[in-house]
């Protein structure tokens, strides 16, 4: 419950100290893991003084025990290893400090941390974050290159040797970082997300040369396979280790066996990409004197058909044709334009013979009454009746006589 308290009647510190101390009081004995990062055994004193830091965040505690607690397990447990603490949190109101009174101290095995870090690779490939489709490929020819790495490390020195040496001109932005210890993993994960942030930088590097099962814990940590998983820049992970295998380097978009086996895959050589370029180049040139080879040839064989050689050949032979055939039709015309003329001279005389004005010619008349129709039999006219007589040279009237 919060304290009641008001600008004109605040709590007195101790009043709030107390509070405080009340409060922690009722959490009761936990069991606390972490990393010893500084261990006071003064001689003849009944209480060791040592310091338990979360080796993923940025966060440390205070811890006292009796000499008979830490001494049981003495021989096994060391600044920067990993405990479990079974401790009752105290507050010692006179300095508003917060510690831990253990009662029991148990160091953490190899095989404890092994097995952990298989149920996190299991939770963390169950969201996805090894999933082959979420890896970014490299750029072939990186301009800039983050490094995160010891300082003055071998890992350091054989990623930048051996990169220069593929390639004279790639440059690099360098960041000297804790590679194992409680300060490791914080420092990585802020040299990661920083290299990241800028848009310069076109790949990044996170190297170390191998190390114990322990060594290479700040490489398994949650927090920093999160943070790679965020990146969006391609990350390589080229820590030195052939056994083990930690789980930034299945979060990373590339693994690297060894510093030198990353340099030699994030920088191309510019002897092999010379070679190639000759290579290429070569077989470009051969691609295209075989092209103009062969229209050559082609030119060639259409230049040798006859109908180059004498293009006029046969528009001739053509022209005798088309005149023989021109010949050939007005002889066939003719023909019939003969035939024609002589059967229409025939049928003109036919007609001409069998016309009434032919028989008219011959002295016979045409007898025609007043309506004009012919007379063909004597009981068709009239006595006294006026007829036409039509005759070959004209007509007259005739009258019918009795």
């Amino acid at each position: 419950m919060a304290a009641n308290s008001t600008p004109e009647s605040p709590l007195p510190v101790g009043e709030v100290s107390r509070l405080i101390g009340g409060w922690i009081d009722r959490l009761g004995a936990v069991w606390v893991e972490g990393q010893i990062t500084q261990l006071s055994r003064r001689p003849g004193a009944g209480v060791v003084f040592l310091t338990l830091r979360d080796p993923s965040y940025d966060i440390s505690v205070s811890v006292t025990c009796y000499r008979q607690v830490f001494d049981a397990v003495a021989d096994v447990v060391g600044e920067g290893a990993r405990v479990v603490v079974h401790a009752k949190p105290e507050w010692y109101a006179p300095r508003g400090q917060l510690s831990l009174r253990a009662a029991e101290i148990k160091p953490v095995g190899v095989g404890e941390l092994l097995a952990r870090l298989e149920q996190l690779k299991k939770a963390l490939a169950r969201e996805g974050l090894f999933a082959a489709e979420r890896k970014k490929p490299l750029p072939f020819l990186p301009q800039l290159i983050g490094l995160v790495c010891g300082r003055a490390s071998a890992a350091e020195r054989d990623v930048l040797e051996n990169a220069r040496h593929r390639w004279p001109a790639v440059r690099f932005e360098v960041r000297n970082v804790p590679v194992q210890g409680v300060h490791a993993v914080p420092q990585v994960v802020q040299a990661v997300k920083e290299l990241d942030a800028r848009d310069d930088v076109d790949v990044i590097v996170v190297a170390r040369g191998g190390g114990s099962v322990e060594d290479l814990l700040p490489f398994s940590d949650e927090q920093l396979v999160r943070a790679v998983a965020q990146c969006r820049t391609p990350v390589v992970s080229a820590i030195g280790h052939e056994p083990d295998s930690p789980l930034l380097d299945l979060v990373a978009d590339l693994r690297a066996s060894t510093p030198t086996d990353a340099a030699k895959k994030v920088v191309p050589d510019v002897g092999e990409e010379y070679e190639r370029v000759r290579l290429l180049r070569d077989r470009a040139r051969r691609c295209v004197a075989a092209f103009v080879d062969r229209e050559e040839r082609g030119l060639a064989h259409a230049l040798a058909r006859p109908s180059i050689q004498d293009p006029h050949r046969m528009i001739e032979e053509r022209a005798e044709q088309v005149t023989a055939l021109l010949d050939r039709g007005r002889r066939s015309l003719r023909h019939h334009l003969d035939r024609a003329d002589s059967e229409l001279t025939h049928t003109h005389a036919r007609v001409v013979a069998l016309s009434p004005a032919a028989t008219l010619k011959r002295g016979y008349a045409v007898l025609q009454r007043a309506d004009g129709h012919a007379v063909r039999d004597p009981g068709e006219v009239e006595p006294g009746e006026t007829l036409r007589a039509r005759v070959s040279e004209g007509d007259f009237s005739v009258r019918v006589d009795a």
